[in-house]
Order: C-alpha cells, then sequence, then structure tokens
C-alpha cells in the first residue's frame, strides 16, 4: 500500500515498550505509536491504554523516506479536553508535516555531473 501522511488506517499492537506500542498495519508494514502519541496529557504508563493484540485506528503523521518508518498516532483521533478546542467540530492535529522528495528521482545525477570538475579542481590545487 502506498501511505501517506495524514492517512486514517487501522492496524493491530504486536508489542509494547515504555517508549511506544508496535503496530502491524494491512500489509505487514511496522508502524510505531510513541508514547506521545497516545492520548492527549501525560501518559505516565503505556500499558493502561494499549494492550498486544489490540486493533486499532491511527493517523499517520509521519513517514522517514529513507528507512520508510512510519509514525502513528492515536492522539490526533481524539477530542481534545481543553474548551478552546472543542470550539469547532474539526479534529485537529497539531503535528509538523515533513514533505519529503521522495517521489523526485534526481538521485545522485547533480554530484556524477559535477564529479570531474572536482577531481581536475583538487588536482590543480595539490600542483600548486
Amino acid at each position: 500500500m502506498n501511505y501517506r501522511i495524514g492517512m486514517i488506517v487501522e492496524g493491530k499492537i504486536t508489542g509494547i515498550q515504555p517508549y511506544g506500542a508496535f503496530v502491524t498495519l494491512k500489509d505487514h508494514t511496522q508502524g510505531l505509536i510513541h508514547i506521545s502519541e497516545c492520548k492527549h496529557g501525560f501518559v505516565d504508563d503505556i500499558h493502561k491504554y494499549l494492550k498486544v493484540n489490540q486493533e486499532v485506528k491511527v493517523r499517520i503523521i509521519d513517514i522517514d523516506e529513507y528507512t520508510q518508518k512510519i509514525s502513528l498516532s492515536l492522539r490526533c483521533l481524539e477530542k481534545s479536553t481543553s474548551s478552546l478546542d472543542n470550539i469547532g467540530t474539526k479534529v485537529r492535529c497539531e503535528h509538523k508535516h515533513y514533505w519529503t522528495s521522495r517521489h523526485v528521482e534526481t538521485g545522485f545525477a547533480p554530484i556524477a555531473e559535477r564529479l570531474d570538475g572536482w577531481i581536475e579542481e583538487s588536482l590543480a590545487n595539490i600542483r600548486k
């Protein structure tokens, strides 16, 4: 499946650590719900909120373009308890969105184009 930041997906909790919970999505892709993304407010023990084999619906908040690690959030899908946040009916997620160039296919072409010039320049500096 082609995952994108902001998508809401379903998965199953496969493991829990003190820092977060590992989630397997439908196509066996792994994601992580950091402890700070479990719910609004302070979470002292993640085991109070999540259990292994629990089915969850989560929002994708980040995808590392190099490692393909997916960061997930339950907090983005719940309504805030703050009266200021409940003014509108839309549930908002207060995360930065990291835009990547993962669809750009330039690769190492810019380096390859300049490499000969850099080598000549370096050799010229050595000879001086």
